[in-house]
């Protein structure tokens, strides 16, 4: 990577500059390289002078460490032109020649360029969506999954071992009260008055899966009146209900390792095991007929009840005993939680209950995503166009398509709310960045996919003929997204790829617009047809970690 080797180059000139005695033998503070803002002053360059000079003191000048840093910094072939500059930079300008070299890189290394290893295989555990089985997800679930499956895909690309989860919540009273609302409307099918409870569900869907289960199973389920639900038929609708979510997640192109069951984790011991562990370590307390979890030595300011007074556990309670499962039984290196910002007070006493548990609560990162508001144009949508309910994630999915769904979903950070324009998004015009980037591929793919057709083969391509400012732009830009994927796996951050994807695909259109691709200058045509397929490789990389289409036509 680029910007690593520089880091190095910066480094290893320091450490000359001391051992010359031309900079006092300090501590050198951590080598930062930056792209400048402007390109009239590099490539990249680093404060690490004027951060320097606190670690020195005196009347030591900035710029005069950064003179003599740069004096030692001696990489003929990657850099043209070293700089100092006022009040203590030093610019880098990359050599034009190693740009041009790296487009053999791009096409050699194909779908891998970008990727490297430094997850060292480290085992990860994503956990997304995680809605409770008891109705179709809504748009904000596609919101989740869209983050989780690419924050997945990322870490894969940096070299960890990860695992995709979707937490099954199907004990507790939620699944009870699915059960008693599914079985009322299973009596109506057979013309029972029967009332759905005070506290149901009563979304149409919840009419149309008693109407499949009746359709296929008959009276099956049909107790005599006044009865309670059979657990059989609250089991057959949680089963369809999953059944249904893999469905329409896969429309979205997101798909899960596993699907961990909430009722497993007492049928196996392990809510047991958890809370006698926090019993031990002292962290159970028992008052007001409850269990309570405390934690007053680890920062948490209040008590949280576990078991309720009846002797039902509470949602947290399981939650605990989920994270022990996936920490100390499962031994992940780190988990990643994704949730709705609706769970934003249970952060906090979930990292204190996996310290409590004697885990480094560093292993646990929870990231929560936040509303998103449907628009046509200026209007908000509030209402499902099919049943005068909420809009599941599905409709989008089925009106704009999983591609612009997965775009316009990591268009903005998770952390902040969000508006979703279906008519942009369906819009076939510059103006849906979406459009525009699978367009720019598009483009790409005819341009290699005539040259073919005119026997014009790119593999002899002499790169050094790459010289034009759009061309070297170009070269620029992709050799920004190895720094990227970096980044966004430090920072668990995928919203820079749609935006490097956009400005990937301008950069390209720019070439185009100036360069003739294939012209009588068989020996350009070469070259720029390999500068071309570089772009190819750049370009479907991204849209795949995006998880979108790389379409070879538009």
């Amino acid at each position: 990577m680029l910007r690593d080797a520089i880091a190095t180059l910066v480094r290893d000139a320091a450490a000359a500059a001391q051992r010359a005695g031309e900079i006092p033998a300090v501590t050198l503070p951590e080598v930062l390289i930056e792209r400048p803002q402007r390109p009239e002053n590099g490539d990249y360059a680093t404060t690490l002078p004027m951060r320097l000079r606190r670690a020195v003191g005196g009347s030591t000048k900035p710029l005069d460490l950064a003179e003599a840093i740069a004096r030692h910094v001696d990489a003929p072939e990657l850099l043209r032109e070293v700089v100092v500059a006022p009040p203590g930079f030093i610019n880098f300008f990359v050599d034009d020649g190693w740009l041009q070299r790296q487009v053999e890189e791009i096409v050699q290394a194909g779908p891998a360029f970008g990727t490297n290893a430094s997850g060292a295989g480290q085992r990860v555990q994503v956990e997304f969506v995680s809605a409770n089985p008891v109705g179709p997800l809504h748009v904000g679930n596609g919101r989740g999954a869209v983050t989780g499956s690419t924050l997945a895909a990322i870490l894969e690309a940096n070299g960890y071992s990860v695992e995709r989860e979707y937490y099954v919540n199907d004990a507790g009273t939620q699944t009870d009260t699915f059960g008693r609302t599914l079985y009322a409307r299973y009596q109506q099918q057979f013309g029972r008055d029967v009332p759905v409870p005070e506290d149901g569900y009563p979304g149409e869907y919840m009419v149309e899966l008693a109407r499949q289960i009746k359709d296929e199973c008959g009276d099956r389920f049909l107790d005599a009146p006044g009865e309670p639900a059979p657990p059989e038929l609250k089991e057959l609708g949680i089963e369809r209900m999953i059944e249904s979510i893999r469905a329409d997640v896969g429309a979205l192109g997101v798909h899960y390792d596993r699907f961990f069951s909430e009722r497993s984790l007492f049928t196996d011991h392990t809510y047991e095991k958890t809370m006698a562990l926090l019993r031990e370590r002292g962290h159970v307390t028992e008052k007001e007929g409850a269990v309570w979890f405390t934690a007053p030595q680890l920062g948490q300011d209040r008590d949280n009840v576990l078991v309720r007074s009846g002797g039902s556990p509470t949602y947290f309670a399981s939650d605990i005993a989920y994270h022990y499962d996936k920490c100390v039984l499962r031994g992940f290196d780190r988990v990643i939680d994704i949730w709705g910002a609706d769970h934003q007070g249970h952060v906090a006493r979930m990292k204190t209950a996996v310290d409590a548990l004697g885990i480094d609560p560093e292993r646990l990162t929870i990231l929560l995503y936040q509303l998103v508001t449907l628009k046509r144009g200026q209007q908000v949508v509030r209402l499902s166009k099919r049943s005068g309910d909420i809009i599941t994630m599905r409709e989008v999915v089925d009106e704009v398509g999983a591609d612009a769904c997965r775009f316009f979903f990591l268009m903005r950070s998770p952390d902040s709310a969000m508006d979703f324009d279906l008519e942009l998004a369906k819009e076939q015009s510059n103006e849906n960045p979406v459009y525009y980037v699978q367009y720019a591929h598009a483009r790409i793919a005819g341009i290699l996919r005539k040259a073919a057709e005119e026997g014009v083969d790119y593999a002899a391509g002499d790169v050094a003929l790459l010289t034009h400012p759009a061309e070297l732009a170009l070269i620029r830009t992709m050799l920004r997204y190895p720094e990227l994927l970096s980044d966004a796996a430090a920072r668990l951050e995928a919203h820079g790829l749609p935006y490097y994807a956009k400005q990937l695909a301008q950069d390209f259109h720019v070439f185009y617009t100036e360069c003739r691709v294939v012209s009588e200058d068989a020996a350009l045509s070469q070259a720029r047809l390999k500068l071309v397929k570089a772009a190819q490789t750049v370009l479907a990389n991204v849209l795949r970690l995006m998880g979108m289409s790389a379409p070879e036509r538009m």
